[in-house]
């Protein structure tokens, strides 16, 4: 790094006091300061890179998501049409059957109490 003052990359010549020290000492803080600064940059390059990787599997997952919620809502759709359909049946014939049921379960209930 070029400084006024300090010539052309080096140190005047000839001037081997202060400016000697000073161009050193900058020279120093330069490389101190890039091997820093290179070292944030690797650590932000690797962040990204995970940051990146972690977005693809997160896309991933949400794609299966995606498929896996159109099946339950065609599996759901299916089931609401069933339940549509024994809706609109005859609710006297359900009736019937649950009467039916009910007449049996009573005779059953009652023939084993009558056996003991």
């Amino acid at each position: 790094m070029r400084r006024a003052g300090l010539g052309e990359g080096g140190p005047p010549a000839g001037h081997h006091g202060y400016a000697n020290s000073g161009y050193s000492s900058l020279e120093e803080e330069n490389a101190r300061l890039t091997e820093s600064l290179r070292t944030k940059v690797t650590a932000i390059k690797s962040l990204s890179i995970e940051i990146g990787h972690e977005v693809k599997h997160q896309n991933k997952m949400l794609a299966e998501m995606d498929s896996e919620f159109d099946s339950t809502t065609g599996f759901l759709s299916k089931t609401m049409g069933r339940l549509k359909v024994l809706s609109r049946g005859s609710q006297a014939k359900l009736l019937a059957y649950m009467a039916l049921f009910s007449c049996f379960v009573f005779f059953v209930i009652y023939w084993i109490i009558k056996l003991r």
